[in-house]
């Protein structure tokens, strides 16, 4: 990255008005709650959960949804691995500009690679980067599939198809895993919303 910045001669510019001033102004620290999982496994639907506690405790926060990112910043791009890797580079440096404002931006990406989200991690400095695997079996996201994939996926006329027809590499050490095949979406929220006030963010 330093040799493209480099390359066309481009030095970051540092504004007179610091992260931690931002952060006091909101009233708490920018972070970034990284929700990973399969379609369909829940990661919206308590991602934005997770908000709305937030919201009421009078933090600022923002949701960046799969669907809603590749409508625009990522609409150019497919879904193979190369494209993921984009996909999820994108998104990782928008979210850092967001938690340099102070939000706690609350993320719904399958992201299936480790390696991309461990690249992920190392834009954040300790204690920024939340990872949160909302786990669930395929055949259970199946069963709440409203866009009816991952019968497509079966068919064969969605290729790559995360869970699939594409791996999906669980986090080795997340911070924490939401067994959501057995647990209450809005339990699993009130579990991030502790997590959160554990990691002294809010």
């Amino acid at each position: 990255m330093e040799s493209i910045a480099k390359k066309n001669n481009l030095t970051w510019f540092n504004g007179h008005i610091s992260r931690k001033a931002r952060e006091q102004l909101h009233g708490h620290k920018g972070a970034v709650i990284w929700f990973t999982g399969l379609s369909a496994s829940g990661k919206s639907t308590i991602a934005h959960l997770v908000e709305k506690q937030l919201q009421r405790q009078g933090c600022s926060t923002y949701v960046f949804d799969g669907d809603n990112v590749r409508h625009g910043l990522c609409s150019d791009l497919t879904f193979s691995s190369e494209n993921r890797a984009e996909n999820i580079r994108r998104i990782g440096e928008m979210v850092k500009l967001f938690v340099d404002a102070g939000i706690i931006a609350l993320t719904a990406f399958i992201s299936p690679y480790r390696k991309d989200r461990q690249r992920l991690r190392s834009l954040f400095s300790d204690g920024q980067f939340l990872e949160i695997h909302v786990d669930c079996p395929p055949e259970v996201c199946a069963t709440r599939d409203q866009k009816g994939i991952y019968a497509k996926a079966k068919a064969g006329v969605i290729k790559e198809f995360t869970g699939i027809s594409a791996p999906y590499e669980p986090p080795e050490n997340p911070d924490l895993v939401i067994p959501s095949y057995d647990q209450d979406a809005r339990e699993a929220a009130q579990g991030v919303v502790r997590l959160i006030k554990q990691r002294e963010i809010i």
